[in-house]
């Protein structure tokens, strides 16, 4: 019996939903980086158009120091009213990290990804690339041989062009384990597959994880606000039809997410 966990995350607020998806995104992008083939290459550039769009759409600077100053604010409390049971040594250390942060952010002078204006091979890659098929070689021979270059100097071109990103990604993905890792787990039972919890609005709620084993035959949707949440387990039938909701009594792991 496979007993390897799946997990469904539903963020509460839309900064931690954009940085979940950054996330995702990222990490297709370092996976296609490790390859060196021309699609590894073809691959992790059409993701970085993707992690381009949400950074065009969002001030991920502004809302990541945004990030960063709500943790050190909840951090210093605790340091402030610190007993035997905290840690302070490494409680300061996460504070110091989080300044050098905040700090690095801050320097970063200008808006993120400006620098790809003055890249000519970029720019065309990305601007061919909006057309299905629109980078072949009688389309871009420029790019057709960047392709055919040994696999570290596209490695090279493809750090210089997503370092800012990645800069900015840096300090989303620790606050994204920051925010994981202040789960508060329960154990939770959905009757005729539906579950609805009322949300603590004193608190600040940031994420809701589902646990679930890999083996059971269902698929999670979760939906919900800063008031209450709704977990529906749905099966597929075998006929392909539409899902439609377990009638059995689950048992899960319900994670609040409250850092």
């Amino acid at each position: 019996m496979n007993d390897t966990p799946i997990i469904y995350e539903f963020p509460l607020n839309e900064r931690i939903r954009v940085f979940i998806r950054l996330e995702q995104l990222f990490s297709q992008f370092e996976h296609h980086l490790q390859g060196t083939t021309a699609a590894d290459k073809r691959a992790a550039l059409i993701i970085f158009f993707d992690i381009i769009a949400i950074f065009k759409r969002n001030d991920l600077k502004s809302e990541t120091l945004k990030e960063i100053d709500r943790h050190s604010n909840v951090l210093n409390k605790i340091a402030a009213n610190s007993h035997e049971s905290v840690d302070t040594l490494k409680l300061r250390e996460i504070l110091t990290k989080l300044s050098d942060m905040s700090q690095h952010l801050y320097a970063m002078n200008g808006k993120i990804g400006s620098h790809l204006s003055e890249d000519d091979l970029f720019q065309s890659i990305m601007q061919r690339s909006a057309i299905p098929g629109g980078t072949c070689s009688f389309d871009l021979p420029e790019f057709h041989y960047w392709l055919d270059q040994d696999a570290s100097l596209c490695l090279n071109d493809l750090n210089r062009w997503s370092q800012p990103f990645t800069v900015v990604f840096s300090a989303i993905r620790l606050m994204l384990d920051f925010i994981r890792g202040s789960r508060l787990v329960t154990e939770e039972v959905a009757q005729e597959g539906f579950f609805q919890m009322t949300l603590d609005t004193s608190l600040p709620n940031q994420l809701i994880i589902v646990t679930l084993d890999k083996a059971e035959p269902y698929f999670v949707e979760i939906s919900g606000g800063k008031h209450r949440c709704t977990i529906r387990f749905m099966s597929q039938p075998q006929n392909k039809q539409r899902p439609v909701q377990s009638t059995q009594n689950i048992p899960f792991s319900l994670s609040r997410c409250i850092f």
